[in-house]
């Protein structure tokens, strides 16, 4: 498939024809919707008591099936689902894309419509898939995008006509307009005067740079399953017992996404303890081995990264751990290889000593990209926070960051 990436960097997204072949269209449509029936029967099994009989299904306003979390149920009548994602057009062309050899997939997913009408008003609006607290301001991104291009993209393939998704085109770039936040804070579910509806046939695809600015346009009861999850260097596979129903060379595959991101965790180690033990030229090295090719601004992402780990591993290792505000506890124990946070199993590469240091020595970074005030912005997912939302403030450097160390 000819794509054209310098398209794709400059406008963030690229509409692509028939990335799942016509000819293997309805053997995909049949094995993600067995494994839609699989989900289905779980949520009912595990419904509130307060819920309808289908549980979630019957609620949300985009069921979504995660592959990673039914992994065990997958077999041969569906292990289809997995090798979509390794279809030349999806997996070649992401490769292409990102500028790698061989992307990994991260996410598997499916959405799908809702049971019942929920239309504009009952979901999120205009959004960026990014919440910088957690990660880092916007401005660190589309900087790094810039420099170095995405390190990670993302797919919605619709199994049915789709035109839900809205995207602005040039937006993964810079942060919004006055225009699109007062628009946005004025009505978030209605189009902006810059945003493009993508139009989707079965089978197309829609492949997009986080953070975008877009929109879900329409959670109605047209029949919708689009495909949905993303690529890029590194990732990791809670479950992979579904790897015996691939061939031997995509089981090949899966193999060294996994090795492969065992030495991202080493990498992001050797980070870690060359900047706790004062070592430029090892962190700077460590830095290289991560994300290589990067340049300063991208490496300062990567600190930006490597402080919220810091943190992680600090908060995990505190004696009073359980008292600490659930949405603290909860963040801290996801997994977001994409960002270098691996889980609460890294934390124990780590003593409470070490996470201590750790923490003094990525403290200044996490301080230097806080306000003395509550910072918000229009899109973002979450709430106020002291984080900023934008900007990484000009103090906060690489430089700056070893000086310190």
């Amino acid at each position: 498939m000819d794509i054209d990436r310098d398209k794709f960097l400059d406008e963030g997204y690229l509409i692509l024809r028939q990335v799942i072949p016509p000819g293997q269209l309805e053997s995909v449509r049949q094995a993600y919707e067995l494994m839609v029936d699989h989900q289905r029967a779980i949520w009912a099994r595990n419904r509130d008591p307060d819920h309808p009989p289908g549980g979630y299904w019957e609620i949300s306003s985009q069921p979504r099936v995660a592959l990673q979390n039914l992994a065990h149920l997958i077999d041969e009548t569906t292990i289809l689902c997995v090798e979509t994602w390794l279809f030349e057009n999806i997996h070649g062309v992401s490769s292409a894309l990102l500028g790698v050899s061989d992307a990994a997939p991260t996410e598997m997913m499916l959405m799908c419509s809702p049971v019942r009408d929920h239309g504009t008003t009952n979901h999120r609006g205009w959004h960026r898939d990014l919440y910088p607290p957690k990660s880092a301001p916007l401005q660190g991104y589309a900087d790094d995008i810039i420099e170095g291009g995405p390190r990670y993209l993302q797919w919605n393939i619709p199994l049915y006509d789709d035109n839900v998704l809205w995207v602005v085109p040039g937006s993964h770039r810079r942060r919004n307009t006055a225009t699109e936040n007062a628009q946005i804070e004025q009505d978030p579910t209605v189009p902006l005067p810059n945003g493009i509806q993508t139009h989707l046939k079965a089978g197309d695809g829609v492949v997009y740079i986080t953070p975008i600015l877009h929109w879900g346009s329409r959670y109605d009861t047209t029949m919708r399953r689009t495909v949905h999850g993303g690529f890029s260097t590194h990732t990791q596979y809670p479950d992979l017992s579904f790897l015996p129903f691939l061939s031997d060379a995509h089981q090949r595959r899966f193999h060294g996404w996994t090795e492969r991101s065992g030495r991202m965790k080493a990498h992001t180690e050797t980070a870690l303890r060359a900047a706790m033990n004062g070592d430029a030229a090892g962190y700077r090295a460590a830095l290289d081995l991560l994300h290589p090719g990067r340049g300063e601004k991208g490496k300062l992402l990567s600190t930006v990264y490597l402080s919220k780990v810091a943190r992680h591993i600090h908060d995990l290792k505190r004696p009073d751990f359980s008292s600490l505000p659930q949405q603290v506890r909860d963040s801290v124990l996801q997994a977001h290889p994409i960002t270098l946070r691996w889980g609460p199993e890294f934390a124990e590469r780590f003593t409470i000593e070490d996470s201590q240091r750790l923490w003094d020595c990525f403290k200044a970074v996490d301080d230097g990209i806080q306000a003395d005030t509550p910072q918000y912005s229009p899109c973002f997912q979450g709430e106020e926070s002291r984080y900023y939302f934008e900007e990484i403030p000009a103090a906060v450097s690489v430089d700056g960051f070893i000086r310190q160390n």
